[in-house]
């Protein structure tokens, strides 16, 4: 039997198997209470076949509040309750998340001045806490006391305690940021063993699990916490808790608690085992650590590293994991490409929680069922196989229409396969991989290599969804005749087919967006043996990396590997052998050797087919306008559930909280949840 799917002990409570769906940020609150989006965030999960579900962290104490809709531990009963029954009904058990994110909060909601051990300012914002004294201190600890008897009453099945990242009780643990001189610092367990005995002490004769997320390597040796001293603090407060789920992160390394695709996964597993050595056998180990694919937690689990794994992301990614696995059919569980673009959540560019693959994450009270058979099928023409495309043929194929999907080169995958040849960035081609394979099992009718004209178009007898892409942007800058000037996706496209990069150089990388494709094909210049630099407008290279968490990470590559890095500079002429620059604060000009130019800029979508059709048909992705894979996923599936609505092109229909059908306008939510239009 599948390792993952047997069952497991959690103190006193027997698992339906070893799989955990981990706390995280989702922002589907009312205010600071769960909402009627966390029930089906979590039932959808626990629908799916997730054994253990620990809920977002809720704050213990009302002087945390580190973001907008934080739950709050005294407004969490009625939700927990609703949660929990809605899960249970489905078999899995549920913890509540209990925390306080100390001086890594934020006092923008609650204009309050944070608290922390000692007067260390947060890394992001530099706002300084205030030194805890003994009545906050002993109101925190009382907090996460009452925190854990209402979720006693709400009837759930424990609670989780986080030492782990945005935590309070890792700061009073952690040399990094607990520089105290009285009790609470010379012993900087103290506050952590107060807490869990609160904790224990308020779930005293109930059946309820205590755990404990604990940070195991603070990634800062200097002074924080090092895997040898996670080993003797696991040993030490192993007797209060039934497990420990193994992390690692400090306050200067945040991004490296959940990392994105440039870190291999399983990266956590050594840790993990160290701290299984260091604890009796009754406590369970949970592993964590970009846990996406099953042949790493299958391993981890038979080597007795760890006896519970925690595959967050990837039932984000797909929520139906567990039941695939239990039906043999791994290969159809979607794949979590770690992109971090839509499921990390602290970020006001991501306002709730959704996934790149999977836009119904987080949205699951308001997008329309796929599972549903249409009561009219058409035949479907879909123009363009990037992600767009093939998600709209996917969706389709599955509602029962016959469906021809047509792609203008050799392979599917438009724009996603050509940045997966960009450096690091191998797991993008798993989206297409998938997408593709779905494809073909539901009988879609595949034809590559031809470019769909006007009258394919035109004559079709049945509906058509137009998927056509993008094209290369406008330059903003001058070219002279004869000079080399190549955009990223036809460099990496070159490159592919002629098997290796063109004769090394000089080469200037013109980065306008601050994205993910500027810097890999920076890196992957580099690593063939050009000479490199990369402009770029802003104050530090690839910024839109922020959102992945990959911002720090890349930087540091960049300068490890020799790239030169050009910052607030604007690219104003392209010469035979050299580039001009201008300082974009100054105004200086400079010039710089350059045999070959990418522009890794903007690109503009690809219409012209649009507009030869009189604009007749219904759009979706680049097409529209070039953006990013949610957007283009989000809005294939939507063209495709809007086929066999009795509505015109421009409408749908969207389900309101209680699953009952409305319209809505025709189009895909932006990011803040509202409508926009599609092919208009």
């Amino acid at each position: 039997m599948n390792p993952l799917l047997q069952a497991g002990s959690l103190g006193p409570q027997r698992t339906r198997n070893r799989i955990f769906f981990g706390p995280h940020v989702t922002n589907l609150g009312e205010e600071r209470s769960f909402s009627s989006r966390h029930v089906a965030y979590y039932q959808r999960r626990a629908a799916g076949g997730a054994g253990v579900i620990v809920l977002e962290e809720a704050s213990v104490h009302d002087s945390d509040w580190p973001y907008e809709r934080c739950p709050l531990a005294s407004q969490a009963q009625h939700g927990w309750t609703e949660i929990g029954q809605a899960c249970h009904e489905q078999g899995a058990l549920v913890l509540a998340g209990l925390g306080h994110a100390g001086g890594q909060g934020s006092s923008a909601y609650s204009q309050n001045v944070l608290l922390a051990p000692s007067r260390v300012p947060e890394v992001t914002t530099r706002e300084l806490p205030k030194w805890m004294e003994p009545e906050d201190i002993a109101a925190v600890i009382e907090g996460f006391g009452n925190a854990a008897q209402l979720a006693m009453r709400a009837g759930l099945d424990g609670v989780e305690v986080n030492a782990g990242q945005h935590s309070l009780v890792r700061q009073f643990l952690s040399g990094l940021t607990n520089h105290r001189e009285d009790p609470w610092g010379s012993d900087k367990l103290l506050f952590a063993r107060q807490v869990l005995s609160r904790v224990k002490e308020a779930v005293a004769g109930s059946q309820m699990v205590v755990g404990l997320r604990l940070s195991c390597d603070e990634m800062a040796p200097w002074a924080g916490i090092v895997p040898e001293t996670a080993a003797s603090i696991a040993s030490e407060l192993a007797g209060m808790v039934d497990y420990i789920a193994v992390v690692r992160g400090s306050i200067f390394t945040v991004a490296e608690t959940r990392p994105d695709c440039h870190t291999q996964p399983g990266f956590n597993a050594d840790l993990t085992s160290l701290i299984r050595q260091a604890v009796p056998t009754r406590v369970a180990i949970v592993a964590q650590g970009s846990l996406v694919e099953t042949q790493i937690c299958e391993d981890l689990l038979t080597s007795s590293t760890a006896d519970f794994v925690e595959m967050t992301r990837a039932q984000i990614a797909d929520a139906d994991l567990v039941e695939k696995l239990m039906r043999g059919q791994g290969e159809q569980v979607r794949p979590c490409i770690l992109c971090n673009q839509t499921c990390q959540v602290r970020d006001v560019r991501n306002p709730i929680i959704t996934c790149v693959l999977d836009p119904s994450s987080g949205h699951e009270t308001e997008d329309a069922p796929q599972d549903r058979i249409t009561s009219a099928s058409s035949h479907l023409l879909v123009v363009g196989g990037g992600p767009a495309g093939m998600e709209c043929a996917r969706v389709a194929a599955g509602l029962g229409h016959k469906v021809t999907l047509v792609e203008r080169s050799k392979r599917l995958g438009g724009a996603v396969r050509t940045a997966a040849l960009g450096s690091g960035r191998e797991r993008l081609s798993k989206i297409v991989d998938w997408l593709e394979l779905q494809c073909h099992e539901l009988e879609v009718e595949i034809i590559t290599g031809h470019d769909a004209s006007y009258g394919d178009v035109i004559d079709h007898k049945g509906h058509v969804v137009l998927c056509t892409g993008s094209s290369r942007g406008r330059p903003t800058y001058a070219i002279d005749e004869g000079s080399s000037v190549i955009s990223a996706a036809e460099l990496l496209q070159r490159t592919e087919e002629a098997g290796a990069l063109p004769d090394s150089g000089t080469a200037l990388v013109w980065d306008p967006i601050g994205g993910p494709i500027g810097i890999s094909v920076a890196e992957l210049l580099r690593s063939s043996g050009w000479e490199v630099s990369l402009a770029t407008p802003d104050l530090v290279a690839g910024q839109e990396l922020a959102r992945s968490g990959d911002l720090a990470s890349a930087n540091i590559r960049l300068a490890a590997s020799g790239v030169r890095l050009l910052k607030r500079s604007l690219l104003r002429t392209v010469a035979i052998g050299s580039a001009t620059l201008e300082d974009r604060f100054s105004g200086t000009r400079f010039s710089l050797d350059a045999s070959l130019v990418v522009d890794a800029g903007y690109r503009l979508a690809e219409d012209s087919l649009w507009r030869k059709t009189g604009q007749r048909f219904v759009r979706a992705g680049d097409c529209v306008a070039p953006r990013t894979i949610h957007e283009a996923v989000l809005e294939g599936r939507r063209a495709a559930l809007g086929l066999d609505l009795d509505l015109d092109r421009n409408s749908i229909f969207r389900l309101g909280p209680d699953r009952s059908t409305t319209k809505a306008a025709f189009g895909a939510r932006s990011s803040l949840g509202s409508t926009t239009e599609i092919g208009q």
